[in-house]
């Protein structure tokens, strides 16, 4: 690699001029009230969730608590006592630790399919229903966030003239579906839209994210909730997430944008082994509301890597709303000549209606079920009734060209304990038996994907000129010109293999899966992602298609 080339690639242009002003306050995510930054040492400060779900107190009025339990009397007022009992504080600590309670996901009353996050609710005004792009935003920490924001700056910086209008490629992205590390960037462009490109580095990708954590674990104070069978690591992570990223917003906030991209966050459910998305077609099953349900709690649950992190908890509400099991899953069962996979995924949908055996759903990382963030839009293809219908996001007779960018930052295996003859230990045996399967699992289902997708174009093809081919022999040939033109689907994945440098592709290969990296490494990772992008061929293609 060139030497001046990697220097330039160190220091990424900025596209913080890009910012838009949002329609309601999203400031929260990085200040407090009066726009007091928040400090490492608020971090360490618990925050409690309310209401019927448990114990809630503001970190405002926590600190004040604790304040008023430390400060001077003669600084307190006449009115307060001199001296707050230790007895007395220990058990007041101990009662909010007994009660901690992580928030309850809200029940739904009635189901209304024309209601709710889903993709057929949010205005595609931002851009056109011919050009469809999907971004999949893989898992993989710290590395795996960098990665995919290095794509979505150099989509940002990337202009192109589609039917006569003149746009940047990131306003056509239409679908984010991610796990994992993969999701707090997906989340964090999906909510506040170019202002990414201002503090989404320093509030995420340049902070050390994993030992303020762990900062709140050791806390003494969060060891109380901690101990609570109702209170997790995953539910403190949460709310460290919604403090300082996420501003607690909830999905309701994402609908309100009322814009493109979709947002789909994956998880796994740690029962089935099945993906679980947070959309409010996936919580129709549980009756339950996503509206009301914090994007910091859905991140969480997609990057709740085992006995790093505990599962997040969901509520079965099935049977309580008026939501029948959808007609897919019934005329799919009845079908004995249904493929084996789409009958799978109705049995797993029907396996949520069960509230009496699964009053409660835990989830996992969702890299243990679809490390890529493909499976999604893979299961919207194989589960539509024909080529006719095609997936429910978009017009089939209006699509023209489907884009698919796979951000993988997935690493190499560690070959060293290969090189002894010592039994490897129980740390690197769970190491490699989380870490294999998903490699193997990730190659399949790209590989899939390809397939499947690749199938779907040629049946949506044969359909478009067997439906226009009389018409325009009927007329001499002119009507129904537009419908000839042909489906043009382009695959294209962000792979640190596609490195020819082989000392560079060792750097990126060997980072570790962590919530720490150093800052030089992210501007690195976001270099890296755009080179990558720019050298595929499949990406040079696009764009000589679209301008011509």
């Amino acid at each position: 690699m060139d030497r001046n080339q990697g220097s330039r690639e160190s220091r990424p242009t900025k596209l913080c001029h890009y910012q838009s002003a949002p329609s309601f306050d999203f400031a929260r995510g990085i200040t407090e009230k009066g726009g007091r930054n928040l400090t490492k040492q608020d971090e360490a400060i618990p925050q409690f969730a309310v209401s019927n779900r448990g114990v809630n107190l503001d970190d405002a009025r926590m600190r004040s608590g604790l304040n008023e339990a430390t400060t001077p009397a003669a600084n307190r007022g006449p009115h307060v006592m001199k001296r707050l009992p230790v007895q007395f504080l220990l058990a007041w600590t101990l009662s909010l630790g007994g009660c901690a309670h992580y928030p309850v996901n809200a029940p739904l009353a009635s189901a209304a399919p024309e209601t709710g996050y889903r993709f057929n609710n949010l205005s595609h005004a931002n851009n056109s229903d011919s050009l469809f792009v999907v971004l999949a935003f893989s898992g993989g920490g710290t590395r795996a966030a960098a990665l995919s924001y290095g794509v979505l700056e150099e989509l940002a910086k990337t202009e192109i003239v589609w039917e006569g209008e003149r746009r940047r490629l990131l306003d056509e992205v239409d679908l984010i579906s991610s796990v994992s590390g993969g999701s707090f960037t997906a989340a964090y462009y999906a909510l506040y839209g170019d202002r990414i490109f201002c503090d989404f580095e320093s509030s995420f990708l340049k902070r050390n994210v994993q030992g303020r954590l762990l900062a709140l674990y050791s806390s003494p104070i969060n060891w109380v909730r901690l101990a609570s069978p109702k209170f997790s690591r995953i539910d403190m992570a949460a709310e460290y997430y919604d403090r300082h990223l996420f501003g607690r917003h909830t999905f309701h906030d994402l609908l309100a944008l009322g814009r493109r991209p979709f947002l789909m966050i994956n998880a796994t459910d740690m029962s089935l082994g099945s993906r679980f998305e947070f959309t409010q077609d996936q919580f129709d099953l549980l009756c339950s509301d996503l509206s009301s349900f914090p994007l910091s709690r859905a991140v969480a649950a997609s990057s709740a890597f085992p006995i790093l992190l505990s599962p997040l908890t969901l509520r079965n509400y099935a049977g309580s709303c008026d939501s029948p099991e959808p007609g897919w899953v019934q005329s799919t069962l009845m079908d004995a000549s249904a493929p084996t996979r789409r009958r799978n995924q109705a049995l797993e949908a029907r396996a949520y209606l069960d509230s009496t055996n699964r009053p409660f759903i835990h989830l996992l990382d969702g890299g243990l079920a679809d490390d890529l963030g493909l499976r999604g839009p893979l299961e919207g293809i194989v589960t539509r009734e024909n080529a006719g219908r095609g997936m429910p996001w978009f017009q089939v007779d209006q699509i023209r060209k489907v884009v698919l960018v796979v951000v993988n930052a997935s690493v190499a295996p560690d070959e060293g304990v290969d090189r002894r003859e010592k039994s490897p230990g129980l740390r690197e045996v769970a190491e490699a038996a989380g870490r294999v399967p998903i490699s193997r699992y990730s190659f399949e289902t790209v590989e899939l994907f390809k397939e499947t997708v690749e199938k779907w174009q040629r049946e949506i093809n044969q359909r478009r000129q067997s439906t226009t081919a009389p018409a325009s022999a009927a007329s001499g040939g002119s009507a129904g010109k537009s419908l000839l033109e042909q489906l043009q689907f382009y695959p294209i994945e962000v792979n640190f293999d596609a490195l020819s440098d082989e000392t560079e592709r060792k750097f990126f290969k060997k980072l570790p899966t962590s919530f720490k990296l150093p800052p030089e490494t992210v501007d690195r990772l976001r270099a890296v992602a755009a080179r990558l992008l720019r050298q595929s061929e499949n990406y040079q293609k696009l764009l000589r298609e679209l301008n011509r």
